[in-house]
């Protein structure tokens, strides 16, 4: 299975594992699932630690390269056809981060973990993280 992580879920991944329910986790830890983290939510990653709103122990620039390094997730590019996509949605969820994700897991056939509940009205496959 292919799945994209949001950024909350990429966040917990690296910090707080235990936040995911046993599903979840399971679908995090086998190995036969290629797992994405989008440059969409390194860019939401890197708003919000400069607005204050995220504390990190390293910088955007460290924290975010140092934990891809790891491996575990392969990074994805945001292509036009992912930001076009965005204009397609009705507006019942403003968020632009999320909604990005959303375009990229239509374009790219994924699954899309996370928590929110705000994305359950998309037509794409979600996995519930908690």
């Amino acid at each position: 299975m292919r799945v994209l992580l949001d950024t909350q879920c990429w966040l917990w991944m690296h910090a707080q594992p235990e936040r995911f329910s046993p599903a979840a986790l399971a679908v995090i830890e086998d190995t036969r699932n290629q797992l994405f983290f989008s440059a969409a939510g390194a860019w939401e990653i890197a708003i919000k630690y400069a607005l204050g709103m995220l504390p990190l122990p390293l910088p955007p620039a460290e924290y975010v390269p140092s934990r891809m390094e790891r491996g575990d997730t392969a990074p994805l590019p945001v292509a036009h056809e992912h930001a076009l996509r965005v204009a397609t949605f009705p507006p019942h969820h403003r968020d632009p981060f999320d909604r990005l994700l959303v375009a990229q897991c239509e374009a790219e056939r994924l699954h899309l973990l996370t928590a929110d509940p705000q994305l359950q009205p998309y037509d794409i496959e979600v996995i519930w993280a908690i």
